[in-house]
């Protein structure tokens, strides 16, 4: 059973992610803080301003009262503060209100209580979906007992607007962090993203890339570093190509002599019985191989080099194949489709040329021959496709094959069809120099298909 791998968040947005998230936190506390301590202080100055209130007009009817109190309801009727404020006058025979008029079962029974007996006390409550602060006081003359309700709904509208602008705060707070964490791991991982940018050439052949000096102390030895090892693969990729060049050169001298000589062993061929014949067709086919050999490795010391951009020119891919396919002899020869439109690649003709050889030459080596050559065009790109006789390709073989001296399931044979080990890696080296890829499939009905696709030329 496989495992199932959750897609991760890049660096830069856990940065990000991480920025906004400790901004969020940063920006609730404080939010929660204002909250408590604003609300808290206009709650109690809020309280205090009814309290002080009702203590006053508590005293006012209780002079009002000292007096007779026969102007005791225009009194009532002259200290209610508004609309939605209610008195209450609770006397041993009668109850008497001004103000807003309310159902007195909506009031708590305690408060009831605490009124009538005239004792101080204060209360936050919600009567009749106005909220209000309840203030009970005694009244000492009469034995009258005091209950006056101050609405509050200014400040339940100052506390929702509070509330508002902090939850509007806070999430724009987050957002910021967020946005702020994307700008400075944009900026903290620049260097990242460079060097990035710079192995990736050197990977795809440009040994001459290298990051741009630094001045910042903490970037400067990351750059001489990475630049010095360039200098240092640079230096070897060279060494390894010239050796490889100088030897393959050193080697053409004799093996003309050599080849010569199995010519003429060739021809003489039925003049040399028993043994010293078997011998005689194991040389000559050991250097048939060395020869390809010193070709191939003279080949691949050119691809170890820069193109020349010089040596691109328009090239008709289709003409090229079919031209190759001509000068081949080939025992039976395979069937060529292309498209209505001949496609053109900005290329070297030299090296497509090999490309289309090697194919060729690979599938008669080790598949019994090509089926089908085709020339395709494929959203911008052109396509070579080569399809093989041979029982195709293992899944496990189908990168190692386009590596250096890889012969696939014939690595450690020798003989005159095992071939060197090194053409299918110049086919994927040439096409990379081209800016396109080559990769084997399986071919519909059996078989392998070799597939080479380079960027279409503009015209």
């Amino acid at each position: 059973m496989t495992e199932r791998r959750h897609p991760r968040l890049s660096l830069r947005w856990r940065v990000a992610a991480a920025f906004g998230l400790g901004s969020f936190l940063l920006s609730s506390v404080l939010a929660m803080a204002t909250w408590n301590l604003s609300s808290g202080y206009l709650l109690r100055q809020r309280e205090q301003s009814a309290v002080r209130q009702a203590e006053v007009n508590a005293r006012v009817i209780d002079e009002e009262l000292r007096r007779g109190g026969q102007g005791l309801d225009e009194l009532l009727t002259g200290l209610t503060t508004g609309p939605d404020s209610t008195i209450l006058l609770y006397r041993p025979d009668e109850l008497r209100s001004s103000g807003r008029q309310i159902d007195l079962a909506v009031l708590p029974q305690r408060l009831i209580g605490l009124a009538r007996s005239g004792i101080p006390a204060r209360q936050r409550l919600v009567v009749d979906d106005i909220p209000v602060i309840a203030v009970t006081l005694p009244i000492t003359s009469g034995g009258i007992g005091y209950l006056e309700l101050s609405p509050t709904l200014q400040l339940d509208r100052t506390f929702r607007f509070l509330s508002a602008v902090l939850i509007a705060g806070t999430v724009v707070s987050g957002l910021l962090g967020v946005a702020l964490g994307a700008w400075a791991a944009r900026r903290a991982l620049r260097p990242l993203t460079e060097l990035t940018a710079v192995a990736h050439r050197i990977a795809g052949g440009d040994l001459k890339s290298r990051m741009p000096e630094r001045a910042d102390p903490d970037l400067a030895p990351l750059a001489r570093t990475f630049n010095a090892t360039a200098d240092e693969l640079e230096q070897r990729a060279l060494r390894d190509a010239r050796f490889a060049s100088d030897v393959s050169h050193d080697l053409r001298s004799p093996l003309t002599t050599m080849l010569n000589a199995a010519e003429v062993l060739r021809r003489r061929r039925a003049e040399i019985p028993g043994t010293a014949g078997r011998a005689t067709d194991l040389l000559t086919s050991e250097v048939d191989m060395f020869s390809r050999v010193v070709v191939d490795l003279l080949d691949i010391s050119r691809s170890d080099q820069q193109s020349d951009e010089r040596s691109l020119e328009p090239v008709d891919l289709a003409g090229l194949v079919r031209n190759v396919l001509a000068t081949r002899s080939d025992a039976v020869s395979p069937e060529v489709q292309v498209d209505s439109s001949a496609p053109l690649v900005h290329a070297d003709r030299r090296r497509l040329d090999r490309v289309v050889n090697n194919l060729l030459d690979n599938a008669e080596r080790h598949a019994g021959g090509t089926v089908r050559v085709a020339v395709l065009r494929r959203d911008g790109q052109v396509r070579l496709e080569v399809d093989e006789r041979g029982p195709g390709v293992p899944a496990e073989l189908r990168e190692r094959i386009f590596e250096r001296f890889a012969r696939g399931t014939q690595a450690g044979s020798r003989g005159a069809d095992s071939g060197s080990g090194l053409g299918l890696a110049l086919v994927a080296e040439h096409v990379r120099r081209h800016g396109g890829r080559a990769w084997v499939q399986d071919r519909p009905g059996g078989g392998a298909r070799f597939v080479v696709e380079v960027p279409e030329a503009t015209r």
